[in-house]
Parts: C-alpha cells; sequence; structure tokens
C-alpha cells in the first residue's frame, strides 16, 4: 500500500473533502487525533512532557493543559524543539500502527490528513502522493467570516497566519479546487479516488511482503521436517 498526505487551509473544505473519501470506502488517518492521543495519561510522551515542562501543564484529572503547555513554548524555540522531539516519534509510532492494521485489511492506500504537512515537512518523505484542498483567497475570506462570524481584519489575520494556499498548491502532487459549486469539488474527489484505486504502486511492497511470509513459512517447514522425528 502507499500513503497520500491530504492538508489544505482554514475554511478551504478539506474537512468536506475527507467526508467524501470515507463515504468512498477510504482508510483516513486523522493526525491531529493521535497527536491528542499521544500525550494522553499512561502514554510515554505524556510522562516525559511532565519530565520537561513540569506539572503546572496538568489539569486535576492528569491531562495535558494544551493552553499552559502552548503559552510555554510559544516565541521560544527551544521549548517547542524539546515538545516536537518528545511527541514527534510517539506520533510517527501510531500512525505506522494504524497504516500496519489498514494494510493487512487490504487497503491499496491509506489518507493521512495533516494539517501541517509541507509547514513542518517531517511526514513527507512518507508520502507517496500529497493533495491540497485549495480555494483562491477571496473564497477562502468569505467562507471563513460566514463560518466563525468574525469581521474582515480577524478573518484575514487567520488566514496570514497559515502558509498560504496557493504555495502548498504548487508543492502538492494533487490540488483539489474547491473554490466554485461544491459538486465539482465532489467529482474531482471521486476522479482522484479511482486514479489511486487504479495505480500499482500498492504492489511493490505488499509482494515484498508475501514474499517474505512465504520465505519464514518455508523455513519454518523446513525446521519442522529437520527436528521432528519421521514416523
Amino acid at each position: 500500500m502507499f500513503l497520500v498526505g491530504l492538508t489544505g487551509g482554514i475554511a478551504s473544505g478539506k474537512s468536506s473533502v475527507i467526508q467524501v473519501f470515507q463515504q468512498l470506502g477510504c482508510a483516513v488517518i486523522d493526525i491531529d487525533v493521535i497527536a491528542r492521543q499521544v500525550v494522553q495519561p499512561g502514554y510515554p510522551a505524556h510522562r516525559r512532557i511532565v519530565e520537561a515542562f513540569g506539572t503546572e501543564v496538568l489539569l486535576e484529572n492528569g491531562d495535558i493543559n494544551r493552553k499552559v503547555l502552548g503559552d510555554l513554548i510559544f516565541n521560544q524555540p527551544d521549548r517547542r524543539s524539546l515538545l516536537n522531539a518528545i511527541t514527534h516519534p510517539e506520533i510517527r509510532k501510531e500512525m505506522m500502527k494504524e497504516t500496519f492494521k489498514y494494510f493487512l485489511r487490504g487497503y491499496r492506500y491509506v489518507i493521512l490528513d495533516i494539517p501541517l504537512l509541507f509547514e513542518t515537512k517531517k511526514l513527507l518523505k512518507y508520502m507517496k502522493h500529497t493533495v491540497v484542498v485549495y480555494c483562491d483567497r477571496d473564497t477562502q475570506l468569505a467562507r471563513l467570516m460566514q463560518r466563525n462570524n468574525l469581521n474582515r481584519e480577524d478573518a484575514e489575520a487567520r488566514i496570514k497566519a497559515q502558509l498560504p494556499l496557493k504555495d502548498k498548491a504548487r508543492m502538492a502532487r494533487h490540488v483539489l479546487d474547491n473554490s466554485g459549486e461544491w459538486s465539482i469539488t465532489k467529482r474531482q474527489v471521486i476522479l482522484l479516488h479511482a486514479e489511486l484505486e487504479r495505480s500499482l504502486e500498492y504492489l511493490p511492497l505488499r509482494l515484498g511482503v508475501l514474499t517474505g511470509l512465504a520465505g519464514i513459512a518455508g523455513l519454518l517447514y523446513l525446521l519442522t521436517r529437520y527436528l521432528l522425528p519421521s514416523p
């Protein structure tokens, strides 16, 4: 199987696009969900965060207080790097676990919903395909103002805080343009899904795994024949 990294921007329509992929039966892994999961009590990252930043980052129930932790690393690159060094390996580990589950179930590809795919670049090397849900700036601004009930100034500030969608579109292998009617966007998603399903890029890994399993089975058979006495 192969991995497809999907990203977008605020009010670009990424969540709606993911819903269509899921309706088509696609496997989707939300990296934000994994990032929240790995810092829960009982996980190694939770213990290491408390060791590094102190018990003041904890809520009364033992969960990480994300706001307090965010304030601690705000404008402090060293502390942000420390937090990333703690959480990113655990996120990748959980990501690979989830991916392997889908591999065993026979999926040809898995979509990873990664908001900061091109900003951090940490997971890009694992992606065979990259997809950006794009819309033009005016459409993005209008949708954000309506959705969040924001004035123009506040909406523009939120958009400017992110990497521009046009820059992400230039870096992506596939662009789903959500600037117009939703029916047009949905059609693009369906066509992309069909293209990815037709791709044979999943075969090398699957054949390699099957070959390895066949080799192990053959070795076990020979060992059994050698070690067990003949009737």
